[in-house]
Order: C-alpha cells, then sequence, then structure tokens
C-alpha cells in the first residue's frame, strides 16, 4: 500500500516533513564513477558502526532536544552499501532510533541494496527490522554497461533480487538505473526501460551519467578517463532520445515521471527523497552524511568522511562533524525555489519569494521569458519546467536566482 504523506503547499507534492540519513559508507569495491564517502573493506565493522551511530544520534539530541518529540517519518539507509550490514544491527539500529525518537506509525524505512547481495534470509531479516522500501541499485541489465559502472551483478541477479523482495513481504520495490554511459546506445536504454517495467517495481529511479559527469570529483577514475580522452560519452542527442525513451516506457507502464530524475506508481513517490525538493528537515548520521535542521537556527552539517575519524571522534563523545554553515533566507530561497523546480508539478515562485523575503516583482519579467520561449509553464501561479527547461534546469535556476 502507499504511505499516506502530508502535502507541501508550494509543490503539491506528498512529502515527509521531517527524517532521518542514515550512510553506511562501506562497500566491497568502489564504482569507478562514486565520489560518495565510501570505504572498500573486506571485513566491515558492523557491530562497531550500528554502536557509533547510535552514540552520534545520543549526541546530537543532547545539542537540540526538541528534535525527539519531532514526529520521524522517513528513514533512508543510504550508502555504501547498506545491504552489507547484517539484520541485526539494522534492526538494533532502527530500534535505538524508536527508542529515542517520536517515530510516525507510518513511517517509511528504506535501504539501499546490490543485486549479487540478495539473499532471502537477509531480505526476511531487513523486513523483519522494520525496512518497508527497498531501493535496489541495478545500474543496467546490459554485461557491457555492467562491465563499464564497475557493477558486480548480471541481470539474472536483479530479476532474483526482486523476487526475493517481493517473497520477503516488501511493500515497495525502487530500482536505479544510469543512461548515458561511455559505449551505451539508445536501444540498450530502451531495453534496460523494459525489462524494468516488466519487474513491476513501485518506484523506479534513472540519471543521466552526463549530468553527473559535471560534478565528478577530480579524483575519480571514471573523471580521469574522461579528461584524459580515453572514453567517450554518447552524443548530447542521443543522450536527450535515451531520455525521452525512457519517459515513454516507464510513463507507458504507469510509473509517472514526479521529478527530473524519478518515476513511480500513484502514491508511491520516495517521501523521504522529497524531504530534499520541498524543504523539509533532516537529521543525519553516520560516515560523510549531511543533513539540514530548521531549528533553532537553519544550518547544514557536513560530517566527516573518513571512517576511523568518524568512529574516533564519535566514541571520544564528540560531534564528528566536517563543517557546519549557518543557512540564510538567500541560501533558503535559493534552495527552495532550485529543488522545486526539479519537481514535474513545480513550485508556487511567488509564494516561496515571500516566504523568504525576496521580490517577486524583480522576477515577473523573467517568469514571463521562460514560459515565452516555452522553457517553463505556469498554471495557477505554479511555475513548472518544461522537457526543454528540465534539461537546463542549473541555467534556469541560475537567471531566477
Amino acid at each position: 500500500m502507499p504511505f499516506d504523506a502530508p502535502v507541501d503547499p508550494l509543490t503539491g507534492m506528498a512529502a515527509a516533513r521531517f527524517g532521518l540519513y542514515l550512510h553506511f559508507p562501506y562497500c566491497l569495491a568502489k564504482c569507478p564513477y562514486c565520489d560518495f564517502a565510501v570505504a572498500v573493506a573486506k571485513q566491515v565493522p558492523e557491530e562497531r558502526y550500528a554502536s557509533a551511530v547510535l552514540a552520534e544520534l545520543d549526541a546530537r539530541l543532547a545539542a537540540s532536544p526538541a528534535l525527539r518529540s519531532k514526529p520521524l517519518e522517513s528513514i533512508f539507509l543510504g550508502g555504501g552499501t547498506p545491504s552489507l550490514w547484517h539484520p541485526r544491527y539494522v534492526a538494533r539500529v532502527l530500534e535505538g532510533i524508536a527508542a529515542r525518537m517520536t517515530v510516525s506509525s507510518a513511517v517509511e524505512v528504506s535501504l539501499e541494496g546490490n543485486p549479487e547481495r540478495a539473499d532471502a534470509e537477509r531480505f526476511a531479516g531487513y523486513r523483519a527490522a522494520g525496512v518497508n522500501r527497498l531501493s535496489l541499485g541495478v545500474q543496467s541489465f546490459q554485461p557491457e554497461t555492467l562491465k563499464a559502472l564497475g557493477r558486480a551483478h548480471d541481470a539474472a541477479q536483479v530479476e532474483l533480487a526482486v523476487e526475493l523482495a517481493r517473497r520477503a513481504g516488501f511493500p515497495v520495490v525502487s530500482m536505479d538505473f544510469i543512461y548515458g554511459v561511455h559505449g551505451q546506445s539508445v536501444a540498450q536504454v530502451e531495453e534496460d526501460a523494459r525489462r524494468a517495467v516488466a519487474l513491476a517495481p513501485e518506484h523506479l529511479s534513472t540519471y543521466a551519467l552526463t549530468v553527473e559527469r559535471e560534478v565528478l570529483a577530480e579524483d575519480t577514475p571514471l573523471s580521469k578517463r574522461l579528461k584524459r580522452g580515453e572514453l567517450e560519452l554518447p552524443s548530447d542527442d542521443d543522450v536527450v532520445e535515451m531520455a525521452r525513451v525512457v519517459r515513454e516506457v516507464y510513463g507507458a507502464a504507469g510509473l509517472r515521471r514526479y521529478e527530473v530524475s524519478n518515476h513511480a506508481r500513484e502514491g508511491f513517490s520516495s517521501r523521504h527523497n522529497a524531504l530534499y525538493w520541498t524543504g523539509g528537515e533532516y537529521l543525519a548520521l553516520g560516515v560523510g552524511a549531511t543533513g539540514m535542521l530548521l531549528t533553532p537556527e537553519p544550518s547544514r552539517y557536513v560530517n566527516l568522511r573518513s571512517p576511523e575519524k568518524y568512529l574516533g571522534e564519535v566514541e571520544a563523545g564528540r560531534l564528528p562533524e566536517e563543517g557546519r554553515e549557518a543557512l540564510g533566507t538567500q541560501e533558503l530561497f535559493a534552495e527552495r525555489l532550485a529543488m522545486g523546480l526539479r519537481l514535474v508539478s513545480g513550485v508556487d515562485w511567488e509564494a516561496v519569494c515571500e516566504r523568504y523575503g525576496q521580490s517577486v516583482e524583480a522576477r515577473r519579467a523573467e517568469v514571463a521569458r521562460l514560459v515565452e520561449h516555452g522553457f517553463a509553464t505556469l498554471t495557477g501561479g505554479r511555475l513548472a519546467l518544461t522537457e526543454k527547461g528540465a534539461d537546463v534546469h542549473s541555467a534556469v535556476c541560475a537567471r531566477l536566482l
């Protein structure tokens, strides 16, 4: 069943109002395109890490006691590879959160997993621990594309993972895909999309690698090879066509596009991810995790990216932060507008301006130009990007900011 969720009046998007992101940084290998806080480890310190994140939670609640009574509507275990974490420790952490905070009875609890780690007993354990949304990092069904992305699974393992997830009783199964990969064709992307919908997921996230390339760190293997000219990505025209066929195939299967890179069946959009798109508040725990708190004063913090440094700080009773920034009205306005415009439903741009003390009149002419030139639509005060506008989302936001 879909999860009930409040609707954000500025975007019309169902979203949690307060969530918790828990980052599990350990992987058996690092993908060549990855710039997340990831540590390659053959022996994962599962019990030690569970104790550490709960100790961090204690420290954060001591610093902000009001968070204890705020209803927690979403929990997301991301990575890294959270499916390397034994279910007993996932259960311990979720029980620890519930013992310390006010958790909604309809909380959405997501866990990311890799298909090659699919196991009936393990999946049943996660479900018993309270996970009700499983997100599988598929990326592709094509052997060549999987090899290019450094992925260890194959198509058969993906199909088995979905089958085991259903047997375990997960009410929501989501899958992630990537297109625009070197050596990938439009036909392969279309085949991936058709095979994905054939597995009847409730949710699909599909990202363009050509977009991600712009923010790849200098030291990722893929970014280095791109800069040296060793690899050639698909042309812009091919990437646009890839995006089109993905939208067409997903839409025909009843998966509605609700955000630039996300499609879902009615009622199954990601409540946790919607926190980011609708200006919600989220606590973050673990190595490299980023959180945003709105009280007592709006701020964003980032945890240490080194597992050993993180563990050392937490075990010494200190907050494991690498940095923290205060968020003023200008920063909050910029994020609220930019994130809102990622949603297909768009955002009530005048209401956003008024909420953060920004001039409506100074932007009215630019909004009119965007509509006139086909980059956006304006319906009942809600500004939404067209497909053409979504392709240049960053440029549109820069003009409005």
